[in-house]
């Protein structure tokens, strides 16, 4: 079954809902930290996964920058090998190659330029990918803190004991700190 953030969010905050009819005020208190973990492990799941997506994007623009750029370095090197063959045929008696040779020169220095270009573009799209996959790992630790928090509010509704609830929240604002510092760095 596929994990859904969204869903999960929903359901502790109906669990949240039914606990506060009870009229227990640490009860309500729990269930409350329960609605705030679960909208935050929602936040953190759903943002892990568009990270994730952009990371791939990005990594598979990369390769296709590199693709544009191997294929100009491949013309390159043919304008190259053109342009030396007609500087031997220039250099044995054949003169009117001079021209065409200077010709391969300008081909060769415009594919020179567009493989340059496109290692740039590939160097931006592999940084990219870098931010967005580290993004993708500190939410990913995010909403595995602010879930094991959830999982240990309901331990603390069942047993009653703070500890576990206090404990709950510690890992909430771990979490929280972990969200932030995935976009801070």
């Amino acid at each position: 079954m596929e994990h859904d953030p969204a869903l999960e969010a929903h359901e502790h905050a109906e669990d949240a809902e039914h606990a506060a009819h009870a009229r227990d005020p640490y009860i309500s208190r729990v269930s409350i930290t329960v609605a705030i973990l679960a909208v935050l492990a929602a936040g953190a799941g759903s943002l892990e996964t568009v990270e994730n997506g952009r990371a791939i994007t990005e990594s598979s623009e990369a390769v296709l920058a590199q693709d544009r750029a191997t294929d100009s370095w491949n013309e390159y090197q043919a304008d190259s090998l053109k342009r030396h063959m007609y500087d031997i045929a220039a250099e044995n008696g054949l003169a009117h190659f001079r021209k065409d040779s200077q010709s391969e020169r300008g081909a060769q220095d415009k594919a020179k330029e567009k493989a340059e270009d496109a290692e740039k573009e590939r160097d931006l799209h592999v940084a990219g990918s870098t931010q967005h996959e580290n993004r993708h790992h500190w939410l990913t630790g995010a909403a595995t803190l602010v879930e094991i928090g959830i999982a240990l509010s309901t331990v603390a509704i069942i047993t009653r004991r703070r500890t576990f609830w206090f404990t709950a929240m510690g890992l909430g604002a771990v979490g929280i700190a972990l969200f932030a510092t995935a976009y801070l760095t």
